[in-house]
């Protein structure tokens, strides 16, 4: 289905695009620098999934609406080698696997919520589904954060 954007509409898309490639740099980057295996293993699943996000917004920006359960068996190959490519420019050298989740974390809130007002200003409902389900994934990686980093004594619920 072909779709007109708006121009608030193109603003917001641009932001989460911009977003979505600092996740998938920042996962690329931090899985290299984990020094737990397992927490290598999520963040390098985590850019992958970054990069399918990234694809979907480009697709809304070139004013196609992605069909979302197709999407996910899409080329992970190929996403995993562009998701691999930029990453020093977001390196954080010589820090703890607890700062790096600390990091994703924060990130994962911010970008969550940057879905939450974007989808309250698009007209369409079925861009407005898409950008609900890249929000339900965005959350989903911060549960799976939290629970490692809860496993790990990291984070504390009060």
């Amino acid at each position: 289905m072909q779709i007109n954007l708006t121009q608030k509409e193109r603003t917001l898309l641009e932001d989460q695009k911009s977003h979505e490639q600092l996740c998938v740099d920042k996962y690329s980057s931090y899985a290299s620098q984990a020094q737990d295996q397992q927490l290598k293993q999520l963040f390098t699943n985590h850019a992958s999934i970054e990069q399918q996000h990234l694809n979907t917004i480009n697709q809304l920006l070139s004013g196609q609406v992605p069909q979302m359960n197709s999407q996910q068996s899409g080329n992970q190959n190929q996403q995993q080698s562009m998701s691999s490519g930029n990453t020093g420019a977001v390196g954080m050298k010589g820090v703890s696997d607890a700062e790096l989740c600390q990091d994703m974390l924060m990130t994962e809130k911010y970008v969550s919520g940057a879905y939450n007002t974007a989808i309250f200003e698009f007209k369409d409902t079925e861009v407005r589904d898409v950008l609900n389900h890249l929000q339900k994934e965005e959350q989903k990686h911060g549960e799976a954060i939290f629970k490692y980093m809860e496993s790990k004594g990291m984070y504390e619920v009060q």
